[in-house]
């Protein structure tokens, strides 16, 4: 598939004509090259961090020349932008996609799941990129992406509320936990993968999803067992510095200096 090349400089004042890698796996040379940087960029960046990589580093590991690879994109802020964008696209429309056939808010959840991690196993760079360089945009850019996540967020809220509609839970009476507060623990769980999740090793990924379902959905206990905790929310929490007591000038390590 065949596509206009994109107006970099448009980029800043409207992320809407940002280049979408196409679907089709008839790509063009120039999408096939642009893809080789992106997958590139992406390994770089999470190898060594954003900020710590240069467009010469990802020139020499491409073997693009730098004024080739300037053709591509503009900076090293744009190819973030680009695989942030892509990312986070292909996720969401391919979830959307598989959810309209599914009416169980239970199916639909582990449906998210299993998109969300299946996709992140098979591209363990790009999901280090996205949990660590989330920042690392501003402006324009990092809006249009920060749409985009807050987008997936919601959809991953609203699947919840009606798991728990179904389950005949609710916040008023204490039997569910924050809305908020599980939507951001799922993706912590999520997420947190690319730290220790080896796709190669004993652990399928559909072993991962069904695990991480159930978790999520049950807890560590038993429903029963679960019965038998009851928090007390009464006491205030208390401040924890990690030093035991403030640097104050004019100290050592030893103590005060004479």
């Amino acid at each position: 598939m065949k596509r206009t090349r994109t107006n970099h400089s448009e980029l800043p004042g409207n992320p809407q004509s940002a280049i979408r890698i196409p679907k089709s796996p008839d790509l063009s040379r120039y999408d096939q090259k642009l893809e080789l940087i992106l997958r590139t960029a992406a390994r770089i960046f999470a190898e060594k961090s954003y900020h710590s990589t240069s467009m010469r580093d990802i020139s020499r590991a491409t073997g693009i020349s730098l004024a080739g690879l300037y053709h591509y994109c503009k900076s090293k802020e744009e190819l973030l932008f680009l695989i942030q964008d892509h990312c986070f696209g292909r996720v969401l429309e391919r979830v959307e996609e598989r959810l309209r056939a599914e009416d169980d808010p239970v199916e639909k959840l582990r449906l998210f799941i299993e998109n969300h991690l299946s996709f992140f196993a098979g591209n363990m760079a790009e999901m280090k990129v996205l949990s660590h360089e989330a920042d690392s945009l501003a402006g324009d850019l990092y809006e249009h992406v920060s749409n985009k996540k807050r987008q997936y967020t919601r959809l991953a809220r609203r699947i919840l509320s009606e798991v728990r509609r179904t389950a005949g839970t609710s916040p008023q009476n204490g039997s569910a936990p924050d809305l908020t507060v599980a939507t951001y623990a799922l993706f912590g769980m999520m997420n947190w993968i690319y730290n220790w999740y080896d796709p190669r090793g004993k652990l399928s990924v559909m072993q991962l999803v069904d695990s991480i379902t159930k978790l999520f959905l049950t807890g560590f206990l038993s429903s029963d067992g679960d019965k038998a905790f009851v928090f007390s929310s009464s006491a205030p929490a208390e401040s924890f510095n990690v030093w035991r007591a403030p640097h104050k000038t004019g100290t050592s390590v030893r103590g005060k200096q004479k």
